[in-house]
């Protein structure tokens, strides 16, 4: 299975946004710039997350994003959820009843196997995304972090944080 870029790019967006301090916002290309990615296709998560209720957009020319929830609301699947959407990765097309000497309907009166394990895979795997927040991601960052992150992330915030206009 294989996610699309959009879905790294909207957790390090998030988990950098935990980072802004009460009432702070920060920019789409601010967050482009500080992951080196495109600031139109990040938009375009940014935007999804916000519609998501994950996000806050904040408009004008003192706007920005910041989270609309705590980090311990926020589970992986929340993102990959809002980015990808909810169907499932795996969608059966029902290819056993096509090709030559096709077979009558009661052959496939049961789903078929290989949709039932994808399908079982699916939910193990939604299910691990759900057990982990961005709280718990950040604690993890915090544990294995020498200072270097933090103080990388602590410097870029503090000269591109933006006070939202009220």
């Amino acid at each position: 299975m294989k996610l699309g870029d959009g879905v790294e790019q909207a957790i390090h967006s998030v988990a950098m946004l935990a980072g802004l301090s009460e009432g702070g916002v920060l920019s789409a290309a601010a967050l482009a710039v500080f992951h080196g990615v495109s600031t139109s296709y990040l938009l375009k998560h940014l935007q999804a997350l916000s519609g998501a209720g994950i996000l806050n957009t904040i408009p004008g020319p003192k706007g920005g994003y910041r989270l609309a929830k705590q980090t311990d609301d926020i589970s992986l699947l929340d993102i990959v959820l809002a980015v990808e959407g909810p169907e499932p990765a795996f969608r059966c097309s029902e290819i056993r009843q096509r090709g030559p000497n096709q077979l009558p309907q009661r052959y496939f009166a049961k789903p078929c196997q290989i949709s039932a394990a994808m399908l079982r895979a699916e939910r193990a795997y939604r299910a691990e995304l759900a057990k982990t927040s961005i709280a718990d991601i950040l604690a993890q960052l915090t544990a294995d972090d020498d200072g270097g992150i933090a103080a990388r992330g602590c410097a870029f915030l503090e000269m591109n944080e933006r006070r939202a206009a009220r």
